[in-house]
């Protein structure tokens, strides 16, 4: 028996809007409005309205809610003040990564991680099975929906709707405040490399806030962005795709994410092996690579150097930005140097590329 797609509160609103809608992380989301490539030049030189009312929100709280905090994550969320966000992987034992998310200090005792859609059953129970007294964990996400404003022109949009200066708002910072007359976590952070906020509200006032932030994005040619584009500008940007690019048999170092790794903050779980791993060296690097001629790279196409076989694609497709096709991979560390040249095999062929380095795009200054 198939089992019933789950659907977010603003699935009436992609329906009415024409949206192409499919099956993602067990939700039966919008793809596409009107074409990727079009929605993905929309964000990169305007501002694009994105439904990620999918992803999961967990609240833990408590006395010992930051002690549950620092045990489950690679980064230190010791830094934080309230108001500030973190990314980070969630490793095993073994410094595999369980997921990446977002961690919200709200308080000293209060904080939201924001994990993917397709793990929120899995990050719980791994929360749960690694709590302690003191520190309580709520699934939060039912009852919370999250609207994504992303692009150059997304702070004047957003600004027109609220009294906070959202222009003071730095990055990976977050406030509480009204949109529209709504109560929303307004918060400094998106997927996409643009300036951007993405918007936490209750689920049951989400069909309002969507309406009023669309009536602002169109305004100015603004336009809603499905998960096509979404895809397509976080791998320009090279942010890491779960289950693609990251899962449980990679860990943070081989994933260039070396940086969200905290070895002196003391203990959490993974660590012992992280620390071996990065005394004994990686054996193997997450590379960008870009095509050389007009083929298109995907998931699981084989990667070759000469006639040996040495990885497979996590990540592919067209960077409309940048008029080149482009991808991720797993490759050796000898082979993962700048313009080292590989062949990825598509559909029996082999077809040319070279590593790259990435970010493949950087916004203009």
């Amino acid at each position: 028996m198939t089992q019933k797609l789950k659907r977010t509160p603003l699935y009436h609103i992609h329906k009415k809007l024409g949206a192409r809608l499919v099956e993602f992380g067990g939700w039966e989301m919008p793809v596409q409005y009107s074409s990727i490539i079009d929605e993905h030049l929309t964000v990169r030189s305007n501002v694009g309205l994105f439904d990620v009312s999918h992803m999961g929100e967990i609240e833990i709280r408590g006395a010992k809610s930051l002690s549950l905090v620092q045990k489950l994550i690679t980064n230190d969320a010791a830094k934080l003040a309230d108001g500030q966000v973190l990314y980070t992987p969630m490793c095993s034992e073994t410094g595999g990564i369980v997921d990446d998310l977002l961690v919200y200090r709200y308080a000293a005792d209060r904080y939201m991680l924001v994990v993917n859609a397709s793990n929120l059953e899995k990050g719980l129970e791994w929360m749960h099975a690694h709590g302690e007294t003191g520190a309580e964990v709520e699934n939060r996400s039912d009852g919370t929906a999250l609207v994504a404003l992303q692009g150059k022109n997304a702070p004047q949009c957003l600004q027109t709707l609220t009294d906070i200066d959202v222009t003071a708002l730095d990055s990976y910072r977050f406030t509480v405040g009204e949109v529209a007359g709504i109560s929303t976590t307004i918060s400094r952070t998106g997927y996409t490399g643009e300036i951007g906020f993405e918007l936490y509200v209750e689920a049951k006032r989400s069909a309002d806030l969507w309406d009023a932030v669309y009536e602002e994005v169109t305004t100015i040619g603004g336009k809603p962005v499905g998960l096509g584009a979404r895809d397509t500008l976080r791998l320009e940007s090279r942010l890491c795709l779960y289950g693609n690019d990251i899962d449980e048999t990679t860990t943070p170092l081989e994933a260039g994410l070396r940086w969200t790794v905290a070895f002196n903050k003391g203990e959490f779980i993974g660590r012992e092996a992280l620390v071996r791993q990065n005394g004994e060296g990686i054996k193997r690097r997450l590379a960008g690579f870009q095509m050389l001629d007009r083929s298109i790279a995907r998931a699981h196409h084989a990667v070759y150097r000469e006639d040996q076989c040495v990885g497979e694609v996590t990540s592919g497709a067209p960077a409309p930005s940048l008029n080149c096709n482009i991808g991720l991979a797993y490759l050796p560390i000898e082979m993962s140097k700048i313009n080292t040249k590989i062949d990825i095999e598509i559909r029996g062929r082999r077809h040319p590329a070279k590593v790259v380095r990435t970010p493949f795009y950087q916004p203009p200054i």
